[in-house]
């Protein structure tokens, strides 16, 4: 290691983590645990498992790791893409996160229970969206207004909210535990989707799709069997869409849609046959896909009366972010909107995984911190 590296590390955070990303994973047990007395400490580390003198009067205590609970929680998705084929990998930091393989949502609920006892400050999710979605639906319950930083390890097979972020495939622990260490990070709110008459909690997500949405999700699957994946996946997708909708006739099922109801919250109504509805709190999608016009914060809808007029013409526009009167004339209508109810009656996706269909209100939730490279 180069003599005088600099390391950060937030307030209340064991710094032994920063410290140690400029170790070598044998010598980590000669890290020392640093916690600050306020605000930020930036430490120099002079060589493996010691500090600058000069260094040493910032800290409360300097003293020898002891066993202590972790600052750092992982939930790992052993069933996701990725991980089948290359496993869990903590790197140095082995000993030192508390990781959790949930079996099911009841046991998630119970492990999210143990990590908010414990005070986590950062919560990783090793796994695609709708392990994401599943944990932040749980942890809404668990830790309420507390909510740690999250970090999100791309395994998915599409990782739209990673694309996103700018999280790049191959992220790490180590990754996002540094990146943590120094601050950075982005404020997202997901849709919270709550059903009326059930008593769950509102489901936390980032995309949500109805009518032609619901079908092509379906399509995807199916390119994930060919081996298509992540950008090429929703390119193949798309395509495919647009041949079974542009070529089928009036009656096809495709393009006659589906029923929908959406009642905005400025007042106003869209009520009929939709062959789309698309609504999301993502600001970059994948393959720079632009369906709701201009990249910017919030809450987001598409929605495309059935059966879709002028295809060829509406849907560059459309993916390519275009706005212009005359798409709206056709029935191709974007709005910016804080909350509306909508009565879905053939179900929805949510992040890659379909959901049943009723009345529900959408609405921007409160904003997550997430750890960004």
């Amino acid at each position: 290691m180069s003599a005088s590296k600099l390391c950060v590390a937030p307030a209340g955070w064991n710094a032994a983590f920063a410290v140690a990303r400029y170790q070598e994973p044998t010598r980590l047990d000669r890290c020392l645990q640093l916690r600050t007395t306020q605000g930020v400490g930036t430490v120099r580390v002079d060589a493996p498992g010691t500090l600058s003198s000069s260094a040493r009067g910032r800290w409360r205590s300097v003293s020898p790791i002891a066993p202590t609970e972790p600052s750092v929680g992982l939930i790992y998705n052993e069933r996701s893409h990725h991980n089948r084929e290359r496993g869990q990998q903590l790197g140095p930091f082995r000993n030192s996160i508390d990781a959790r393989m949930p079996a099911d949502r009841g046991e998630l609920d119970e492990i999210l229970a143990d990590f908010a006892a414990s005070g986590i400050k950062l919560l990783v999710v090793d796994g695609g969206d709708g392990t994401v979605r599943d944990v932040l639906t749980a942890a809404s319950r668990v830790f309420g207004s507390a909510m740690p930083d999250i970090a999100v390890l791309p395994s998915g097979k599409t990782n739209a909210l990673a694309i996103d972020l700018g999280v790049p495939a191959g992220w790490t622990v180590e990754d996002a535990i540094a990146a943590a260490a120094l601050g950075n990070s982005a404020l997202r709110s997901p849709i919270e989707v709550e059903t009326f008459g059930h008593s769950e909690a509102p489901l936390r997500g980032f995309l949500l799709g109805a009518g032609a949405f619901v079908r092509a999700t379906s399509l995807a699957q199916h390119t994930h069997r060919w081996g298509l994946f992540a950008g090429l996946a929703v390119g193949v997708s798309l395509m495919l869409v647009l041949c079974q909708t542009f070529f089928g006739s009036t009656g096809n099922s495709w393009r006659r849609g589906e029923s929908m109801t959406l009642r905005l919250d400025n007042g106003s109504v869209i009520a009929g046959k939709r062959y789309l509805f698309l609504a999301s709190t993502l600001e970059t999608l994948p393959l720079g896909l632009k369906p709701f016009g201009t990249v910017r914060p919030g809450l987001k809808l598409l929605s495309v009366d059935a059966p879709p007029r002028r295809m060829l013409l509406a849907v560059p526009a459309i993916v390519a972010g275009w706005s212009a009167p005359w798409l709206e004339r056709l029935g191709y209508h974007r709005r910016d909107i804080d909350h509306m109810a909508v009565e879905l009656p053939g179900g929805f996706i949510l992040d890659g995984e379909k959901f049943a269909g009723g009345s529900m209100v959408l609405r921007r939730g409160a904003p997550i911190r997430f750890v960004v490279p």
